[in-house]
């Protein structure tokens, strides 16, 4: 999830994963693969910033789970083989 501020300085998270566009006119209006339309105050590349990091976060912690031993106690993210 990534986290943006609403024009009334609230902020909320949304699914990076359902953003269809980012529009910027002059106001950042993220729309969502729903139709759902969120005014934000950041910047179109703030938020595409966001979501990068967001998903550069996701393969690296991928990444330590697929190093990480037995004994670590994370579950491995390897297909099981038959």
């Amino acid at each position: 999830m990534i986290v943006v501020t609403r024009l009334n300085m609230s902020r909320f998270a949304i699914n990076p994963d359902l953003i269809e566009r980012i529009q910027e006119n002059p106001d950042t209006v993220v729309v969502m693969v729903n139709g759902a339309k969120y005014v934000v105050t950041e910047s179109m590349e703030e938020v595409i910033g966001l979501v990068m990091h967001y998903r550069a976060s996701v393969v690296s912690k991928a990444r330590l789970q697929e190093t990480a031993s037995p004994s670590s106690g994370l579950p491995s993210l390897r297909p099981r083989t038959p």
